[in-house]
């Protein structure tokens, strides 16, 4: 643990990296891409930014089957590599030529629908060779693939367009290697010798991946917390009445209980923690659960494991509050937002997220330039600090949000936001940046004598 001597308001910037089970079974194909692509573009490039960032700490979260899906993958661009085996997924069947591009129509729709899932603007606009790929093959209004036109593409055409896909969800940080540039910067069509480079390159991302967070985890810069094994909403696993916590009318199935519930939520934390300690060489203190799904069932379940600690939205927070006859709104009130939480007979203290600030980040900075949107968010903490008062340093903000998702609508990837944002945050001498474990000795729990079951959704 850290000390800091001068009044300042504690911060826990929480990512939270997420991808369902997306395989066909458990050795069947991919069904979509989102885990290899998001680990080029965004697990790649949130580890190059703590490891230029060293003063900046949080806490990072990873759902086990995406660990589990994210080694899968490793594995397969290496044996591809070594001995040109098939992939368990068509683009990268398509990308490597294990597999011919076909010559049916509707399945060349279909690639090319599949390499216009990016943003645009700032994905496949800013390529000039890759815009002018779709230029060839669109209607007019660039709604639709035309297939009069695609009837005129040859089989180089799609290899091209799938090697720009791919060149395209590079993250920022491998953008800058001179490797990557060259492919950037190449104006022929992709031989087998440039794919397999783009391949190979691909691989060495993934080699190492969690190598690096278990770095930075070790040298104390950042936490590394889990959610439950395959991402279940654990307060309706235990107990399906627990939606009626927030929504007293809502209509629930036909059953009043899910069959061995509370067993099924005991073994995706086993499992989880299984995996976890497997893939990142640790035993985690803290959970997010499901979409920070919380009930007081839940905690006890956390508690059952050890858990210090676990998170949820701020209309939990607020629902709470008054399910706990506590006042819900006022300046008390919000007081408490900024605190950790003891939950009447749980030992597992919980955090609230502060939903403006998240969402900012989350939705609104990337229209903003990058300098000036880390120095709002500065000047948000610095306004809480202030009225929190003298006693602000026992307090704690705690910004969560998703890892991966908002980065495609920012500039280069969010790459000059975010290293704007750490460096603001790591040099501020009113801003401390911790962990949740951290934020426990640091932040005097508040009682809160109910939780009211919910969700980081809308609180329900």
């Amino acid at each position: 643990m850290t000390t800091t001597s001068s009044p300042h308001i504690n911060l826990v910037l929480c990512w939270h990296m997420h991808q369902p089970w997306y395989r066909e079974s458990q050795d069947g194909d991919y069904c979509l891409p989102w885990v290899y692509l998001h680990a080029l573009k965004d697990y790649v490039d949130m580890a190059a930014h703590l490891e230029a960032h060293p003063k900046m700490r949080c806490v990072v979260n990873f759902t086990p089957v995406l660990l589990e899906q994210l080694d899968d993958y490793g594995q397969q661009f290496k044996r591809h590599l070594k001995t040109a085996s098939r992939f368990s997924d068509p683009l990268l069947n398509l990308l490597a030529g294990v597999e011919p591009i076909p010559s049916d129509a509707t399945e060349r729709v279909e690639i090319v629908r599949a390499c216009r899932r990016a943003h645009a603007p700032l994905m496949i606009d800013v390529y000039p060779r890759f815009r002018s790929l779709f230029d060839m093959v669109m209607s007019f209004d660039g709604k639709q693939v035309d297939e009069d036109r695609l009837a005129y593409m040859n089989e180089q055409f799609f290899l091209d367009l799938l090697a720009w896909y791919h060149i395209a969800w590079l993250g920022h940080s491998l953008k800058q290697l001179p490797r990557v540039k060259a492919l950037l910067e190449h104006e022929t069509v992709f031989d087998p010798a440039t794919r397999r480079e783009l391949l190979q390159i691909m691989w060495e991302a993934f080699d190492g991946l969690f190598e690096r967070y278990r770095k930075l985890a070790q040298s104390g810069q950042i936490e590394l917390s889990m959610t439950p094994y395959g991402h279940p909403i654990v307060p309706l696993l235990i107990d399906l009445d627990s939606m009626h916590g927030a929504l007293p009318e809502a209509q629930g199935p036909i059953e009043d209980k899910y069959p061995g519930g509370l067993e099924r939520a005991r073994w995706h934390m086993r499992e989880g923690l299984r995996v976890f300690e497997h893939y990142l060489g640790c035993r985690p203190q803290g959970v997010w659960l499901s979409e920070g799904g919380v009930s007081r069932d839940a905690l006890k379940l956390l508690d059952e494991f050890g858990m210090a600690w676990s998170a949820s939205g701020e209309g939990v927070w607020h629902n709470s509050r008054f399910l706990s006859g506590l006042e819900a709104n006022g300046e008390q009130a919000r007081r408490s937002l900024f605190c950790a939480h003891e939950v009447a007979g749980c030992e597992t203290r919980m955090f609230f997220r502060d939903d403006g600030l998240s969402d900012m980040i989350g939705f609104e900075y990337q229209q903003w330039n990058a300098g000036d949107a880390a120095a709002d968010f500065g000047q948000h903490l610095r306004n809480i600090a202030n009225y929190l008062g003298d006693r602000c340093n026992e307090h704690v903000v705690s910004v969560i949000l998703d890892g991966e998702n908002a980065w495609e609508y920012y500039r280069d990837n969010a790459f000059h936001f975010i290293g704007a944002l750490y460096e603001t945050l790591a040099n501020s001498a009113h801003i401390h940046p911790i962990t949740f474990t951290e934020a426990l000795d640091y932040c005097p729990p508040q009682k809160l004598p109910a939780l009211c079951p919910g969700s980081w959704v809308y609180g329900s």
